[in-house]
């Protein structure tokens, strides 16, 4: 998953690069609101973690300019600003979370979460291909090579949550919360456990399962496959 930091306190930036790249994020930043405004447009992020104190662009600017466009990324709001009335006009001006600092560094880790799984499950389509496998979310039928593999519940929804966000990398915390929610965890044994069992299903048709580990990140079903 890939964001987009623009923060103008540097120490603060700096923070946040190194725990959610720690996490397995993908992250870019910027101290400044019309440069980080200008990566925001050419590049895809899955979130931004926007200021609304910027020098050059106001962080309000910069969210009004993004909200125009279309298939916008989700953005959390992350501001020193704690009124009401401004908390009220960015969710009303287009964003999709506000945190207030100080803030905590978990309880900003689970917004991100939150808001991009809900991008996920509203792009999901029901039907998805990669290369000789085909899987059906309405059905819950997984297929190679028009062979059957008879997957469990949650075997099945860890191989829809990674054939979905092919080309990105997934962290053990975001397959977690597809699979169970965010009441509950499944641990990196578990997973690796349910993907070593649909590896092993898959084998038996000859096939090989295209998800890739990387370590110390999460898991990825790369873009060539």
């Amino acid at each position: 998953m890939k964001l987009l930091i623009i923060e103008d306190s540097e120490p603060l930036r700096r923070s946040l690069c190194v725990g959610l790249s720690n996490l397995g994020f993908a992250v870019d930043d910027s101290g400044d609101g019309a440069q980080g405004l200008s990566m925001a447009l050419v590049n895809n992020y899955d979130a931004i973690i926007l200021d609304m104190m910027l020098p050059s662009l106001a962080g309000m600017d910069v969210l009004k300019t993004l909200r125009k466009q279309k298939d916008a990324p989700r953005i959390i709001i992350l501001s020193a600003k704690t009124h009401t009335q401004d908390r009220i006009e960015g969710l009303l001006e287009g964003a999709d979370d506000y945190l207030t600092k100080p803030f905590s560094f978990e309880e900003l880790h689970a917004r991100i979460l939150a808001i991009t799984r809900r991008n996920f499950s509203h792009s999901m389509d029901n039907h998805i291909r990669i290369g000789d496998f085909d899987l059906d979310v309405a059905t819950k039928i997984f297929c190679y090579q028009n062979h059957t593999i008879e997957l469990t519940k949650n075997e099945f929804k860890i191989v829809q949550c990674l054939f979905h966000a092919k080309g990105r990398v997934m962290t053990i915390e975001m397959i977690s919360e597809s699979v169970v929610g965010s009441f509950d965890y499944l641990s990196k044994n578990t997973i690796e456990a349910h993907l070593s069992s649909v590896r092993k299903k898959v084998r038996q048709f000859g096939g090989l399962l295209p998800v890739k580990n990387k370590r110390g990140f999460g898991y990825i079903i790369e873009d060539d496959c």
